[in-house]
Order: C-alpha cells, then structure tokens, then sequence
C-alpha cells in the first residue's frame, strides 16, 4: 500500500516530531522535512503511472457490508499531493524560524503533521467515508493550529469559530454522503460501491434524475462552501489570521482552504454539468469573489490583506467549476496552482516583515527593501504574480479566467465584468503589500529592520522564482499536471495548453486588453488608496458586519440559553433532576408506548390472575404507596424494599429464580445502604406545598403509566421461536456451557456485560474514592502552631494538666 504508507508516514512524524526537537532543536526542522519531500518524490517518481490511468488501490475494511478502503492515484490526487507535501517542506523548514527558541515547536510540528497526513489522507481517499474522516481530521487540527498561541483571547475565538463554521459544514456533507449512498444503492449497486467516487461517476445520469438529488447536493454544496470559505460563510477565514504565520501560509493558502474546491473537483463528473449546480456554485463563487476583492481594499494588515484577497480567489475557482466548461475547468486548474505559489509566498513575506520590525501595518513601513532585500524580491515576484502581469503564472491564470467567462453564452458579460472588478482591487492590493513597505524611504519600526535566516527566506524565494519559471515555460505546468487534473475533473480526456503570447484573434486581444486595463486601474487605484489610512476605514469595518455580526449574535445568544438552561436544570437539586428526567421521559415514550399496547393489545394473552400473584401485586402497591406517605424515612425504606422482595418472590413464581436472586440481593444492599446514610440525615419535615406535591404526583404517576405501557406492549410481543432455538442449540457446541443464561450474558451479550461490569466498577471506584477523602478529612488533624518565645516565665497553672 505505497500510497497509504505515505500518509501513514506523515503522521508518524507527528509522533517523533517532539522528541526531534527535544534533541536537535530548532535544527530538526531541517530533518524533518524530509518527510513531505519523501513524498512529493514518491508522486513525481510515480507520475507516468498516474498519466497512463489510475493508481487504485484498496484494502479490506467492513466486508460484510462490502466497503473497501479505497485509494485513488488520478491527476486530481497526485497533483494536489505535489501541492500539500511540497509547501509542506517549505512550511516546515520554515516554522524553525519563525518560531526560533519557542519551546513549544514540537507541538506545534506535531499539530502540522497531523492537518498534512489529514490533507494527504483526503485528497487520496476514493471511498466518500474516508474521505469525510480525513475531512474532519482537517478541521480539528486546523482548530489546534489556529489557536497555538491558546493564552491569548483572539486565538482562542478565532479557533472555535474556524471549527464551528466547518465542522458544521462537515456534518451537513456527511448527511449529503449518506443521502448520495442511498441514491446509489437505489440505483443497484451495492452500500460499498455506492461509497466510491470512481463508481458513481459510470451513475451521473441516474444520479441527477433522482428526486433526492437536489437536497442532496445542497448538502454536499454546504460542506464545500463553509470549508473554502464561501459568501456568507467567508468570514471565518479572516480572523483564522491570528494563528502563527505557518499556519496562515499553509492552511489558508495552498491547502485547506483547496479542500473544498477539491471536493467540487472530485465530485464534478457525478454531480456537476446540470441547472441546479451551474446557478447555485456559480452565484456563490461570483459573490464571494467580488466580495473578496472589495473587502481586501480596506485593510491594512498584511495578513488581513492577504485573508481577503485568498477569499477571492477561493471564489474566483468555485465559480469557475461551477461553469463548468473545458476552458473554466482548464483555468481553475492553473488558477489553482499558481494561487497557492504566489499566495504561500507573500504570508512569509509577510511573516519575515512582522518578525523583523514588529508589525504588519502597511502604513506603518516603508524603505524595507535596503534592510531586508530577499524578502523584498521574493514579496515583489509573487505579487506581480498575484497581480496578473506578465510573465508571471498567475498571468496565464487569468488569461485563462477571462477566456472561460467571454466563451459563456448566457452570463459572459456579468461575469467577465465581475472579474475585471475584482482583478482591479487584486492589482492594488499587491501593489499595496510590496511598494508600500519595501520601496520609498526607511521608516521607524517597533523593532530594528533585519534580513532573515536563510529558512525563512527559502520558502519565499523557490515559491515565487517557481511562479516566474511557470510563466515563461508553460509547458511544465500544462503538459504534465495541469492535463492530468483538468482530465480528472472533466471525467474525460482533456488538452491543456497555455501560452503566453497571445494570437491576433479579436478574442485574445480583448482579454490582453482587458488584463493590462486592469493593471492600469489598479495601479491608480493603489494610488488612490495612500493618503491615509482613515479614507477606507468604513469600507474595513463591512468585514466585521453581515454575515460575522450574524455569527456573534448568534453565539451570545447561544451562551445566554445555555446559561439559562443552566440555572433552570441544572439547580443542585436532586429532586428537580429526577423531575425533568421524568417528565422528558414521559412527553417522549408515553405516546409511543400508548400506540404500541393498543395496537398490539390481546387481553387473551395475559391470561387468568391468581389469588396469590393479586396478593403479590398488592404487596408491591401497598410497600410503594405506603413508602410514599411515611413520615419516617426508615419506615420508608423498609417498604420500598418490601416492594422488592414482593417483586423478588413474583419474579420466582414465573420461574426466572436468577433474576429473583438477583432482585433480592439489590433490595438487601439498597436497604442496608440508605439505612446508614438516612440515620445521619436530620429528622423528616414536610417544606413543599399542596400544588408541589400535586405535580410531583402528576409527573410521577405520568412516568409509571409509560413504563407499565411498555411492558405491557412488550409482553404482547411474540418473539420468533428461531431466537430461543439458536441459543439454545449452540450454547454447548460453541460456547461449550449448559446454562443457557450463563453463555447468553458471557459470550453471546459479552459486551453488554462487559459494559456493566465497567460501569459496576467505576461507580464502586467512585464510591471507595469518597469515603476515602471524606474519611481523610475527618481523620486529619490540623497542623500545630509553633509558639513565640516569651522573654517573661510562664504563669503557674492551676488545677489540671496543662
């Protein structure tokens, strides 16, 4: 299983990660990421296999119900691998820098790895269970990420919110998994084949005609948009800035923010190419885009900046997968690509420019260029990039981007304008992120302007001169991975070819045309934004309205139920708990159980009464009634331990003796119990009034009603005969006992025995441990005080010892 030992692997170092450093410190991150470039050399090594068809593997899993661990080597797959180890290593190598003498660095690795194996694990994963697993495992070790700096207020809300808004998201795409395996078994195929992404896509038709598709696909559509941080889901991702500058340029960048655009990738050929899914993913990828790009204008924080701008792009590819055509396919692909290269690389710039002067103000910086010249290369390349200039990769995405919108038919001119919009405030932004804090005159900073190591500029550098290598060999990209993916979302063959000069056709020459307009209002835009920093506050502040205001109202409103469904049950009372677990147990099983006994009701099957099972029955009403209106709390022990013994002996008398010994054993300690713990109670005095004890009576009278239902409606049950047959033909031969009862609870229910036994066992745990720290405190004596020396005699006491 190569590629799931790759996975494996990566979580394997997240296990030795700490010991590695406790040894080598800061220096094992040099080791350490060897392990993603391990990987990334076993998918380029493997390449021709994954081009030549796909690398399947699988592995049993629940066999009975025929599901398989399956693993899928496609275009898709591998590419996205390339994508996650190889800024992986970088990320690694870069963390031990960032994060130079901070004694938590082996945690912080360990966390890392996970969220890699995790991101490996999905991209991988053919069978849709998998893949939600690794999904999940994504958002939970995201949400230990984001909070790393967990003493710090910010951290911790931004954490919680990243995984409250996808770990929502996640289990609205594990209802639409389940729904999906439903249509699929409907359609004929088996629960395993249903699960299996390479399966279904030979069932799209059947798939789509199914009237359970549309909730379906909104579900799944959910999933997809809360991870990739989609209008109105967006603003998780901005505050996800607090956590250390490695987590922002690998989550939020190059790969988990891509797992929702993955999944739309992955799941295209099943559910993709139909009205519903080109109306819904296309109107919220074009939301978010524009709303991005309008956003990311107003900050002033570099990674506030880069937050919106990635919100953006991550709409700009939504968009293009919901279009749908070849050449949205193909400039998703490339747009894809070159944003997690470009993107990676400005968060480290980013990350070098806050830990060398102290801030990450664009308004605050200027002249950094003389004091920190890679950076400022590095941030330079991979902002042309990100702008859309020639000769970068990021040009040829958006080449591409204007290509697919003007080829639209219906909607071309709304999106083409909505792009162009975008791209305008993307050229000013990146204009913003390098002019302004490298060139000009050097300001004042909190702390004194210095180059880095070499471990935090090597990321920066290979990224960025990686995005200039793109854009003028486009071949390398296209030829290989860019063919191989846009071919695995298409579900078919499909040639990919970018170029970077552009014909003589009146197509090219509009989107060059519009390329370089919108570097020129952009430049002037950049302009317009340097006066001061107070001119765009109102439109800084719309980040913190909508749809997060909505999330803040909702999550106080959520804290003040809480607290007031707090101090309503749970009040100290063990009286009132017994009353709402009552009370909630009547409204829930009474009706059914009143629907059961009537429609299963047979008075022929209960039989006659006798004289000495009545008298038993009344023994058992008088001992609780009378228990009821005792004044003495003994008297009353004794007659609800009267009623067990009368149910004991009833119990005898329909021939189950086990279960009368049992009874009987239970009644005793019960009574011995509360005996000792009543005779050290204060004497009983009536302290509720009449209309208390009337509901009390009522609430008790409504639960007793439902469980005499349920046993009479059980009792009107005939359980077939081949049950009984069963145990009792195999309880010698397999489980080589003669008591049937024994080898029932032992072997065939062993572990619902062994469930009570633990339970048994930790409530006597419990039990030994108070009486044990209550005995302690008793026994304890406090300690003596040592007396001050008196220069006067003490006085001669009379009477008595001293």
């Amino acid at each position: 299983m190569p590629m799931l030992w790759t996975v494996l692997g990566i979580f394997a170092l997240a296990g030795i990660s700490p010991l590695m450093i406790k040894r080598l410190g800061d220096r094992a991150g040099w080791l350490l990421a060897l392990g993603p470039l391990a990987v990334l050399a076993y998918w380029i090594f493997h390449w021709p296999d994954v081009t030549g068809g796909q690398m399947v593997q699988t592995l049993p899993w629940a066999e009975s119900l025929g599901v398989e661990l399956a693993l899928v080597g496609d275009g898709l797959a591998g590419a996205m691998s390339m994508l996650i180890s190889g800024i992986g290593a970088l990320i690694v190598i870069y963390a031990s820098g960032y994060l130079h003498g901070d004694p938590r660095l082996g945690k912080f690795y360990s966390y890392l790895f996970i969220f890699m194996g995790a991101m490996l694990g999905m991209v991988i994963s053919d069978n849709l269970i998998t893949l939600f697993v690794f999904w999940e495992m994504t958002s939970v070790s995201s949400y230990l990420l984001i909070g790393f700096n967990h003493k710090k207020l910010d951290n911790r809300d931004a954490a919680l919110k990243a995984l409250l808004v996808t770990g929502g998201g996640g289990l609205a795409l594990l209802a639409g998994i389940i729904m999906l395996g439903f249509i699929g078994t409907s359609l004929g195929l088996s629960f395993g084949e249903a699960l299996r992404v390479s399966t279904l896509i030979d069932h799209a038709e059947g798939i789509q005609g199914h009237s359970l598709f549309a909730p379906m696909l909104i579900l799944v559509l959910l999933g997809c948009f809360t991870k990739s941080a989609q209008f109105p889901f967006h603003f998780w991702l901005p505050t996800a800035m607090a956590g250390p500058t490695p987590v922002s340029a690998y989550l939020h960048s190059a790969t988990m923010v891509k797992a929702g655009v993955f999944l739309l990738g992955r799941m295209h050929p099943v559910l993709g190419n139909n009205t519903l899914w080109i109306a819904v993913v296309t109107t919220v990828g074009a939301m978010t885009m524009l709303v991005g790009a309008v956003l990311a204008v107003g900050q002033r924080d570099m990674k506030g900046i880069l937050a919106y701008t990635t919100i953006s792009v991550l709409g700009t590819l939504v968009m293009l997968l919901g279009v749908g055509t070849d050449r949205a396919i193909e400039a998703a692909v490339a747009f894809l690509f070159a944003h997690g290269l470009y993107k990676a690389a400005l968060f480290m710039a980013a990350g070098n420019v806050d830990h060398a002067t102290g801030t990450r103000d664009v308004t605050q910086l200027s002249g950094l260029r003389r004091l920190m010249p890679w950076t400022a290369a590095a941030a330079l390349i991979a902002a042309l990039s990100k702008a859309g200039a020639p000769p970068m990769f990021g040009y040829l995405g958006k080449k591409l981007l204007l290509e697919a919108k003007l080829n639209i038919e219906m909607l071309s001119l709304y999106l083409t304008a909505a792009a162009v919009i975008a791209n305008i405030c993307m050229v000013a932004v990146a204009l913003l992120l390098v002019l302004k804090p490298f060139w000009g005159e050097l300001r004042e900073t909190p702390r004194k302007a210095h180059e880095l190591p070499l471990s935090m500029n090597l990321g920066p550098m290979l990224l960025a001169g990686l995005g200039l290598f793109v854009g003028l060999i486009p071949k390398a990209f296209d030829e290989t991975l860019g063919e191989a993916m846009a071919s695995s979302i298409r579900g078919e063959p499909l040639e990919m070819k970018l170029k970077l000069l552009f014909g003589l056709s009146i197509e090219s020459l509009i989107v060059v045309g519009l390329s370089f307009g919108a570097l020129g209002l952009g430049y002037l835009l950049y302009r317009f934004l340097r006066p001061g920093p107070t001119f765009w506050a109102p439109l800084r502040q719309m980040g913190q309205l909508g749809p997060n205001r909505g999330y803040q109202v909702l999550m106080a409103g959520l804290l003040k139920f809480a607290a007031g469904h707090t101090r309503l049950v749970q009040s100290g009372f063990l009286r009132r708990y017994l009353m709402v677990v009552v009370s909630v147990f009547a409204l829930a099983a009474g009706p059914l159980a009143y629907v059961a006994f009537g429609n299963g009701r047979d008075v022929s099957t209960f039989g006659v009464v006798k004289m000495h099972e009545l008298l038993l029955v009344l023994l058992v009403i008088s001992g609780a009634v009378y228990g009821v209106l005792s004044r003495s709390r003994l008297a009353a022990v004794a007659a609800i331990g009267g009623s067990g013994i009368g149910l004991a002996v009833l119990f005898a008398v329909y021939g189950s003796v086990d279960l009368a010994i049992t009874q009987l054993m239970v009644e005793t300690l019960m009574v011995v119990i509360l005996v000792m713990v009543l005779l050290r109670l204060p004497q009983l005095t009536k302290t509720s009034k009449l209309a208390h004890r009337g509901r009390d009576l009522l609430i008790a009278a409504a639960g007793g009603t439902t469980v005499t239902l349920m046993v009479l409606a059980t009792a009107t049950v005939e359980m077939p005969a081949s049950v009984s047959a069963y145990y009792l033909n195999n309880a010698a031969p397999e489980a080589f006992g003669r008591n049937v009862v024994n080898v029932i609870l032992v072997d065939f229910r062993a572990l619902d025995t062994l469930g009570e036994i633990v339970v048994v066992a930790v409530a006597g745990i419990g039990v030994a441990s108070l009486i044990w720290l209550s005995h302690g405190r008793r026994t304890a004596a406090p300690p003596r005080r040592k007396r001050k020396p008196s220069a006067a005699p003490p006085q001669t006491q009379t009477g008595g010892d001293a």
